[in-house]
């Protein structure tokens, strides 16, 4: 283990030390801050869980956890917002998919959507998922991709968030054949569509911050994709 893994190892540990003596105090707080501000706190949430995936996935990658060209900022920056847009989409499918199910003649699955655990509920978070995943996740990773693809373009300098982002020209050198082989059709299936079952299982005031937890799971998955596009 280098030095700088123990680092971030210890940094680790005394915040979930803070955590745990101030359990009841944080949690409080947090609650209160989410209700207020949800969007807000998605914004912040992503900022910080997805770069810290990423810089894990920079680790893996390269053996280090930050590169100049890296953009730390602007990548917290992209996000942070596009965490808000999940928050939105989440609220969206959540609340409109129960809905649509009730249309086609199957009642009762909205409000089993706010009850505590049963099948009803576990099938609704599938659904929901399901939904999400195959409408908004493709658009969404496209969009992450081509951001990302834009801050690495300007060697991850601040100017990159007020730059145009070329998206024609980052679209023709995608490398579309890992994006669908493998970030569309693998982990979206395998790993999306549970995982945010799980997600919409959860109470409302905590998918938001799951979702946000995932997101270092994806700075890993980007990783491997992003591994499998340069052999």
């Amino acid at each position: 283990m280098k030095k700088v893994d123990l680092f971030a190892f210890v940094v680790l540990v005394l915040f979930l030390s803070l955590f745990l003596l101030f359990k009841v105090e944080i949690s409080n707080v947090y609650m209160s801050i989410t209700a207020t501000h949800p969007y807000l706190m998605a914004f912040i949430k992503f900022a910080i869980l997805a770069t810290v995936g990423e810089m894990l996935a920079l680790r893996i990658k390269s053996g280090v956890y930050y590169t100049e060209e890296f953009g730390i900022f602007p990548k917290m920056v992209v996000w942070g917002l596009l965490g808000i847009w999940i928050a939105f989409a989440i609220n969206v499918f959540a609340t409109g998919v129960p809905r649509v199910i009730e249309q086609m003649g199957i009642s009762g699955f909205a409000m089993s959507m706010e009850a505590p655990f049963s099948c009803e509920k576990l099938v609704g978070a599938f659904c929901i998922s399901v939904m999400m995943n195959t409408c908004f996740a493709p658009v969404f990773m496209t969009v992450h991709k081509i951001t990302d693809m834009h801050i690495h373009q300007h060697h991850g300098r601040l100017k990159s968030l007020i730059i145009p982002v070329k998206v024609k020209n980052i679209i023709s050198v995608l490398d579309w054949k890992v994006q669908w082989n493998f970030v569309f059709k693998k982990t979206i299936p395998l790993f999306w569509i549970p995982a945010h079952t799980i997600t919409f299982i959860l109470p409302a005031n905590f998918r938001v911050s799951f979702a946000a937890l995932l997101s270092v799971a994806l700075g890993l998955i980007l990783t491997f994709a992003s591994l499998k596009s340069t052999k």
